[in-house]
């Protein structure tokens, strides 16, 4: 293994894995820690620590980390969400600071900038398309609210030591800008430094100044230059992965609440039937996983979605009555037990929308490692597993709440049966 990644959700690694994938490596996505060596020259550990406490976060992200190490992989890169998406309190700064202590890594690049989905970082704040952060919906997230675009002023608040920046101007002036600057910046005791990037060319730059790096952290379109780095150095084979076709029924769980996934339940509500779920419904036992699997298979050949998708008026009704934790984790263990129960039942194309529940999904299905397949849309690559006894074939997507296109979800599920 030549790269090691740590993604602190489900979604962020599937993006993470299509960008390395895409960049000439033979990568594998792992659902936690794997098992003994494995073969692959990416390998991207899927977490589920984004909204955790911090020291478990920190605790996973180490362990995660130590197993990518025994793989023999020259360098680790931390994937978090290109929204940033943390608290006061973490997760990011933390994690971060960890791994440079278990890499000792002296100065680590920063940077959550993903152009082709629209974000951007610039002079230290995060945009997404036209709009400062904290004005892109992203001040409403259920979990972890952005309420501060600066990222430079949000890192200093969760992490120990000194954070810098590297303005766009350096980027500019290319790599070897970038690592003067770099040696600056540690001079001055920032050992994190946020960088900015508003193209993807910004980001092969970056990706060039910090080759020699031990930990890199940033959104998965920054992985594109550490691949691309490898390539340069003859170490990739260039082999591609085979990925098998996946028919059979499917089913679309959506647990986001983002403006895009509202966008795209109400654009396959257009043409397919959808169950809306009420978390006071499940603590009532007026609904449940049963009489949701029964209405999945009654259902079953229009591509069906099952959604608690809601706009922030209605999350934040619930989680005053419910408490944020609890009610996030009705809705998780719901989807979970639904798509276990489907699974056993023979639906072999799942599409899912939410970080948090992509996790949920991922986990109750006992799923160890995912094949990455063809982009779906940017950011969101088919993933094919294995289970059951015998072990059979599953097909999936999962999607970040702000990624795709309004008609994602039916063309997730065309890409996953090898429908272009």
């Amino acid at each position: 293994m030549l790269l090691g990644a740590i993604a602190d959700d489900f979604t962020g690694a599937s993006d993470l894995a299509n960008t390395l994938a895409r960049g000439g490596m033979s990568t594998m996505q792992f659902v936690g820690p794997g098992r003994g060596k494995v073969n692959c020259e990416a390998g991207v550990v899927a977490l589920k620590t984004r909204s955790i406490p911090a020291e478990e976060a920190v605790w996973q992200s180490m362990d995660a980390a130590r197993w990518l190490l025994d793989q023999g992989c020259e360098q680790i890169f931390f994937k978090y969400c290109s929204t940033f998406d943390s608290t006061p309190e973490g997760n990011i700064g933390p994690v971060a600071e960890a791994l440079q202590r278990l890499t000792g890594a002296n100065v680590t690049v920063v940077c959550p900038a993903f152009p082709a989905t629209g974000r951007r970082v610039f002079m230290g704040h995060l945009f997404v398309k036209d709009k400062l952060l904290s004005e892109s919906g992203m001040e409403n997230h259920p979990l972890t609210p952005m309420t501060d675009p600066d990222i430079r002023r949000w890192l200093r608040l969760q992490a120990r030591g000194g954070v810098g920046g590297i303005t766009l101007d350096t980027v500019r002036q290319g790599s070897e800008a970038i690592r003067r600057r770099l040696r600056d910046e540690l001079t001055d005791g920032n050992r994190l430094v946020v960088v900015d990037a508003i193209e993807d060319a910004d980001l092969l730059t970056i990706g060039e100044a910090v080759t020699d790096h031990e930990l890199v952290t940033g959104g998965s379109a920054l992985a594109r230059g550490l691949a691309r780095n490898f390539a340069r150095r003859g170490k990739l084979s260039g082999a591609p992965a085979e990925v098998p076709v996946v028919s059979g029924p499917g089913v679309i769980l959506c647990g986001s609440c983002s403006l895009a996934s509202q966008n795209q339940v109400a654009c396959h509500l257009q043409n397919h039937p959808g169950l809306s779920i009420d978390p006071a419904a499940i603590m009532r036992g007026t609904m449940s996983v049963e009489h949701a699997a029964h209405w999945v298979a009654s259902n079953a050949a229009d591509n069906p979605i099952v959604y608690s998708t809601s706009s922030p008026e209605v999350v934040s009704f619930v989680q005053q009555r419910f408490g944020r934790e609890e009610s996030a984790k009705i809705l998780e263990d719901f989807f979970g037990g639904l798509a276990k129960r489907l699974a056993d039942s023979g639906t072999q194309l799942i599409v899912v929308g939410g970080g948090e529940t992509s996790g949920a999904v991922v986990e109750a299905l006992g799923l160890r490692h995912m094949i990455i397949g063809a982009e779906i849309d940017p950011g969101v690559p088919v993933l094919v597993s294995e289970r059951g006894h015998p072990m059979q074939p599953i097909g999936l997507a999962l999607k970040s709440g702000n990624f795709g296109a309004p008609d994602f979800f039916a063309k997730a599920l065309d890409r996953i049966a090898g429908h272009e």
